[in-house]
């Protein structure tokens, strides 16, 4: 006969049968050590009563707040005459003892003393704890100082409103870079669902700005976040192709609060489109520099005894950050006038900017050659239209096919967009400005050609004067 260490009972082993020890950590003491470890280690303060209303139980974080050792809670009677005002000390006791008989969990706020005689409101969830055979045999009390718990609701509120309501992108981007957790208007923003997003490489979803986007999120998990939000350009792949966007972002880096020394759990990355407004700062700003421009080249055409001079002067001025190359080219002959027939109309080349190394424009001498423009070149589409005509070589062709298509126009080898102005004055056509990309810029759009027909107004007038005056 010997005791069980297992039941605490006396139980008869054969003699064949010889006595076995329990595992580990089995017996009642073990058992009690690991539990108050769990209590310990709660972030939560909490105490338990049996069916009598004494305190069984007092973790550390209850030690914390209160003051009260487990060794002065332990064996107490309720709150009274310790943790709780003797005029409060029914009223708290009758609330707390309710949750014993009461389904699920009872949430009351309570004014508790602490040790030193000072106050805490804490907020409790308590629920009763039952023994086998189903009855109420005590309940256990899970507190919190009200000002913490209100700072945890106001966290988890935020989280929620960031990632439902809120008018600008949010997404929770893991070490990996990818996206773990995207509210709507990030989804939309980036043209998929909130679903499918998830996991995906961020280049699967950007065309461009990815590399810098991505440099950005591996400085914030080394470094921590920049001190000021940053702007990339993107380009969003969507259904209906790639659109070009400017995303104002901010970024921040999450770290694990359980863990001793902080683990990074990615970044939290906050975006808003500013395309609209990015686009209005340039196109202001590229209007200042262009009418600043068009000051200037009147200023110094204003000085030009040659009127021919005046014009290569305002080409000049123009060309500097619109376009590689530029060309004048007049009508042979003197103006054409409205109502006349273009079919037969030569073009002479009056200035052109050098195609080597970068100076001024060279004007040509007065009698000059006709320019042998085949039909349906641009410069003789625009004399026909009396407007603007752009042209470009496309994107999709070979280099050998581009210098093919420039030459074929009598332009420099390099170029790829073209835009040809008429030059006009008092109500007659003079001639053609055409103004000549490369590769590395954009083609012409419809306010590039607005510039160049004030430009083109200019050069008419000039040549307009150097007409009257006999120069030409």
């Amino acid at each position: 006969m010997s005791a069980s260490r297992r039941s605490g009972t006396t139980d008869e082993i054969g003699p064949d049968e010889p006595e076995r020890d329990g595992p580990e950590g089995s017996d009642g003491s073990d058992g009690s050590d690991l539990l108050a470890a769990l209590l310990d280690g709660m972030d939560a303060a909490l105490c338990a009563f049996d069916a009598d209303g004494v305190v069984t139980h007092w973790n550390r974080e209850a030690e914390r707040i209160l003051g009260w050792t487990a060794d002065e809670a332990v064996g107490r009677h309720g709150f009274a005459g310790w943790a709780v005002r003797a005029a409060d000390a029914e009223e708290v006791e009758g609330r707390l003892l309710s949750a014993m008989h009461a389904p699920g969990r009872q949430v009351h706020e309570f004014a508790l003393l602490t040790k030193d005689g000072g106050r805490v409101l804490v907020r409790t969830q308590s629920a009763a704890v039952r023994g086998p055979d189903g009855k109420p045999a005590g309940l256990y009390c899970a507190f919190s100082e009200v000002h913490a718990q209100i700072d945890l609701e106001r966290s988890i509120a935020l989280s929620e409103a960031l990632f439902e309501d809120a008018s600008w992108g949010v997404v929770l981007v893991d070490a990996d870079l990818r996206p773990a957790v995207v509210n709507a208007h990030a989804a939309r923003a980036l043209g998929v669902g909130r679903t499918s997003v998830l996991g995906r490489p961020l280049g699967d979803l950007l065309a461009q700005g990815v590399e810098e986007l991505e440099s950005a999120l591996t400085h914030v998990l080394a470094e921590g976040a920049p001190p000021a939000p940053a702007e990339i350009w993107v380009s969003v792949r969507t259904p209906d192709g790639e659109q070009r966007r400017c995303w104002r972002c901010g970024f921040v880096r999450l770290a694990s609060p359980l863990a001793e020394e902080p683990v990074p759990l990615g970044v939290g990355w906050l975006f808003q489109d500013v395309t609209e407004a990015k686009q209005g700062e340039q196109e202001a700003s590229l209007l200042r520099f262009r009418t600043n421009q068009l000051h200037r080249a009147a200023r110094a055409a204003a000085e030009c005894e040659d009127p021919r001079e005046a014009a290569a002067v305002h080409l000049d001025f123009a060309l500097a950050g619109f376009a590689d190359h530029a060309l004048i080219d007049r009508v042979a002959g003197g103006a054409v006038a409205d109502g006349v027939a273009t079919d037969s109309v030569r073009l002479v080349r009056v200035a052109a900017t050098p195609s080597g190394a970068p100076g001024p424009s060279l004007l040509t001498g007065r009698a000059g050659l006709p320019v042998r423009y085949a039909e349906g070149h641009p410069a003789l589409q625009c004399v026909e239209r009396i407007g603007s005509v752009r042209a470009s070589v496309g994107a999709a062709v070979r280099a050998e096919e581009a210098q093919e298509w420039a030459e074929a126009r009598q332009w420099p080898s390099d170029a790829v967009h073209a835009l040809c102005a008429v030059l006009r004055s008092r109500g007659r056509t003079f001639g053609v400005v055409t103004f000549l990309r490369g590769a590395g810029r954009s083609q012409f759009e419809r306010q590039d050609a607005v510039y160049a027909e004030d430009v083109a107004v200019r050069i008419g007038s000039a040549l307009d004067l150097a007409e009257v005056l006999g120069r030409e």
